[in-house]
This record gives C-alpha cells, structure tokens and sequence, in this order.
C-alpha cells in the first residue's frame, strides 16, 4: 500500500513538474524544475506537512513548513489545501494561511497572501476554483470564494466574492473583464 501512495505523490509531482516547464518559458527543460525552481520544492514539502497534518501530528507538520519556507521564501501552512498542478512563479513571499483552499491548475506570482482579516473563525481564508491566476503582490483577504477561470491583477486587494470568468483589479479589488 505505502509503494502505491509513494508511487501516485511521485506520479503527480511528476505532472506538477510538467505544468511548471510548460507554463514558464524560462524553464529549459524538467531537470531545471526539479532542481531550481522554489515553486515546486515547496510543493513537494508541502505534501508532506499537510499528511502530518491530517494525522494530527501538528508540531511536526509546522517544523516541516517553517524549514520548508526557511529554505524557499515561501509559506505555506500544512493546513491549507492545495489542488493540483499549482504553479508558484518566482515565489519568495507567498503566504498561504491554514483554511486557504487552492484548485487545480493555478498560477501564483510572488509577494501574494492567501490570508485572513481577523475577523473571522473556524473558515477565516480564501478558496480558489480552477485555474486562477493570481498577480504579483495581491492580497486575498477572509474566508470569500474566488471562482474558475478568474485572473486577479498585480497588488490588487481582493475582500469580496469574485464569479467566475472575471477579472478583477485595484484596491478593493473591482470587476474589470467578465469573459
């Protein structure tokens, strides 16, 4: 049983490998990404923090994501669910709080918080549907649903639902492109 869950987290960090050579012209090929890019690393840490999170080994999940985000810039909390193919950029300040929820096929740019307001319990940070684009420095504040195919622009600061097909800018962030 343990070769087989080894084998599917290789199999899809493989794929996650993949999408980040074919999304990043700068990629020269998979040996790059594997070896180079803080994008995927974390990826591979995270997978393992957020089992021992699911085990309810807490304390061993936080250690693996702080010397995780010690050694990529980027943190994310063992917590937080993350779907599949995700494509961190660049990387160095992302931070993604513990109730954040990410879909598959999503590309992060650096300086971006997945995070809460403080106001709230339980829920208190943001879900992203399918292939969300999220630009340089935005904010992604409290426990708002962001939907399928939205691209939320450079230091934008999103606090409110976004539907899908939408594209949003500014602070607050606000509806420019519905597609």
């Amino acid at each position: 049983m343990f070769n087989y869950i080894g084998g599917v987290m290789f199999e899809n960090l493989l794929k996650d490998a993949r999408n980040i050579q074919i999304k990043d012209p700068a990629a020269k090929n998979i040996l790059y990404v594997i070896f180079l890019y803080p994008g995927f690393h974390i990826l591979i840490w995270h997978k393992l923090a957020h089992f021992f999170y699911k085990v309810h080994l807490y304390f061993l999940a936080r250690l693996l994501s702080q010397l995780a985000r010690l050694l990529t810039g980027i943190e994310i909390h063992p917590g937080a669910k993350i779907g599949k193919r995700l494509f961190i950029d660049h990387g160095m300040g992302v931070v993604i709080g513990e109730t954040a929820e990410v879909g598959d096929d999503c590309t992060i740019y650096h300086n971006v918080t997945l995070g809460g307001t403080g106001k709230d319990k339980n829920k208190r940070h943001s879900t992203l549907g399918n292939n969300v684009m999220v630009g340089a420095g935005a904010k992604v504040l409290g426990p708002i649903l962001i939907g399928n195919n939205v691209k939320i622009g450079a230091n934008a600061v999103v606090l409110k639902e976004v539907k899908d097909n939408t594209t949003v800018v500014g602070i607050p962030a606000k509806e420019v492109v519905r597609r």
